[in-house]
């Protein structure tokens, strides 16, 4: 599996749990979900933050990674927010409507203009090489427990490049 094999699957992982939240029922239900859904996309920017944009890193890339961490920073402010907020809450469903509206946007410029220009900086046997980072580090983060509870302390700034 490649670097961008491995974030395209979790790009699908993700997609499934929000139509997944779409349908729960009970307050109960939406919030396990959210939170299995925040542990994922915890997980998600740390490992491209860490390794995939610091790889990917060039004069061709340079406007689209900016544009990523912002679009990463603005996602965990919401899912700070969502963390503090009662399922019950009617703004609870706006902000997961928010969250999956920006959460798209951002797979569709990666999928679409970022991972083709990658394609082109890296060969095969780096990605595999990436991919093998990034799976170390998801690893750790999921072995320490629950990967979004850090995310409210990264919503000062975007991560640097």
């Amino acid at each position: 599996m490649s670097a961008i094999d491995m974030l395209e699957s979790q790009h699908r992982d993700v997609e499934e749990l929000f139509d997944e939240f779409e349908g729960a029922e009970s307050p109960k239900e939406k919030r396990e979900i959210f939170e299995m859904l925040a542990d994922k996309l915890a997980v998600h920017a740390t490992i491209e933050e860490k390794h995939f944009y610091p790889a990917i890193k060039a004069k061709q890339t340079d406007d689209i990674l900016r544009e990523a961490v912002e679009e990463h920073l603005a996602v965990k402010r919401l899912i700070a927010d969502l963390l503090s907020l009662d399922p019950k809450d009617e703004q609870f469903e706006a902000k997961m409507t928010v969250l999956r509206e920006q959460i798209e946007h951002h797979v569709e410029e990666e999928e679409d203009e970022m991972f083709p220009k990658v394609k082109k900086l890296l060969d095969a046997e780096q990605l595999d090489a990436l991919e093998q980072e990034m799976t170390a580090t998801q690893e750790e983060l999921l072995a320490s427990g629950n990967p979004r509870e850090s995310v409210p302390d990264e919503i000062e700034q975007a991560a640097p490049i």
